[in-house]
């Protein structure tokens, strides 16, 4: 899980996976809306493939990437352990509040 935090560290591979997620994409295409070589975008899916979210298929000269989900999904249910326990403590937050409240009420 360490290599995927790792890969979402980077706003450029963030947005590539987003692109990703709308279909398969050539490295060309992943690097178009960025100020990037080919050469750098192929670094960043280097890294994305090391973290095993994507997968890279070679058809002649040209190389497609396509998303693989299950790393996020296992990141997304690591992050939701904390969701609920900030979700738990915010609720508890709310009840002291309106109890304090209704003491303060005439």
């Amino acid at each position: 899980m360490n290599s995927v935090f790792h890969a979402l560290g980077d706003a450029t591979r963030r947005q590539m996976l987003r692109d990703l997620a709308g279909g398969e994409r050539t490295v060309s295409e992943l690097a178009g809306p960025f100020s990037i070589s080919l050469a750098a975008a192929s670094k960043h899916i280097k890294v994305l493939e090391g973290a095993g979210m994507i997968r890279r298929e070679v058809r002649g000269r040209t190389h497609h990437c396509r998303l693989e989900p299950a790393p996020l999904a296992s990141a997304h249910e690591w992050l939701g352990f904390y969701e609920r326990f900030w979700t738990d403590r915010l609720d508890a937050l709310e009840q002291l509040l309106r109890e304090e409240d209704e003491k303060t009420k005439p």
